[in-house]
């Protein structure tokens, strides 16, 4: 997990913003692909691989904030 502390908070959530939401119109992409999830639409490999690309840059992000809070209670 020292990868995440290495990883800049400017790069980890920029890479979030724009990885994860593009495109963003009509609506962020990420938003597309969980809706479809969560309608059971979510089928075809290549919407899965979406789902995944689109979904790790927020996973990352949510990982370094659990690990910032939890060494800032260690303290």
């Amino acid at each position: 997990m020292k990868f995440l502390d290495r990883m800049s908070w400017i790069t980890v959530v920029a890479v979030a913003l724009l990885l994860g939401l593009a495109p963003f119109t009509p609506e962020p992409h990420i938003v597309e692909k969980l809706r479809m999830l969560f309608q059971g639409t979510l089928v075809q490999p290549i919407d899965w691989f979406d789902l995944c690309l689109h979904g790790a840059p927020w996973v990352i992000l949510i990982l370094k904030i659990v690990r910032q809070v939890a060494k800032a209670s260690r303290s």
